[in-house]
This record gives C-alpha cells, sequence and structure tokens, in this order.
C-alpha cells in the first residue's frame, strides 16, 4: 500500500467490513484481532495524515467510507451486547469462586 490518505480509510473500512462479518459469525477472537489490526491502521493514518491532505473531491469519499466505518461499528456494538453480558456474567461468577 502506498502512503496515500485514502488508501488508509479503505483498508480501515476493509477490515471494519471484517470485523462485522465475524461479528455476525460470532467469531469474537477474529473482532478482537481485526480491532488490533484498525488500531494499527488507525495510528498510521494519524501520523501521515500530519503531512498529506485530501483534496475536495477525496474529502466527500473519505466522508462516505467514514460513514460505512460507522454503520458497521454501529451493527458490531449491537452484536457484541449479548456477548459482553454473558462475558460480564461469567466473570462475576468466577469471582465469587476465587474468593
Amino acid at each position: 500500500m502506498d502512503d496515500s490518505l485514502l488508501d488508509y480509510y479503505e483498508a480501515i473500512e476493509r477490515a471494519s467490513h471484517d470485523m462485522l462479518m465475524a461479528a455476525r459469525s460470532g467469531d469474537w477472537d477474529a473482532v478482537i484481532k481485526l480491532e488490533g489490526a484498525c488500531a494499527l491502521l488507525i495510528a498510521q493514518l494519524k501520523r501521515i495524515s500530519a503531512q498529506a491532505r485530501l483534496a475536495p473531491t477525496e474529502q466527500q469519499v473519505k466522508t462516505r467510507i467514514m460513514q460505512r466505518i460507522l454503520l458497521n461499528d454501529a451493527e458490531i456494538r449491537h452484536l457484541a451486547e449479548p456477548w459482553l453480558e454473558e462475558l460480564g456474567a461469567a466473570l462475576a461468577g468466577h469471582s465469587r469462586l476465587v474468593h
């Protein structure tokens, strides 16, 4: 990948989509792994965005990409709620056993 800002936004969108597909299938280990990949891409994007700017037409593309990422994130969060509740209950039960 070259250091084009849009390339980073598109890579983050692909990772976000992959996270959503993993969440839909209940593969939370994959979701967590992909979340780490997203964090790395975001850090790289922050680094290069300090030195590069998007053209007005690229800004429009970025806006559409960001909207899709936000929609993916919202659905992932919705899908994760029951899993997080189960995890919390399991951890609460486990902590009672330890004490």
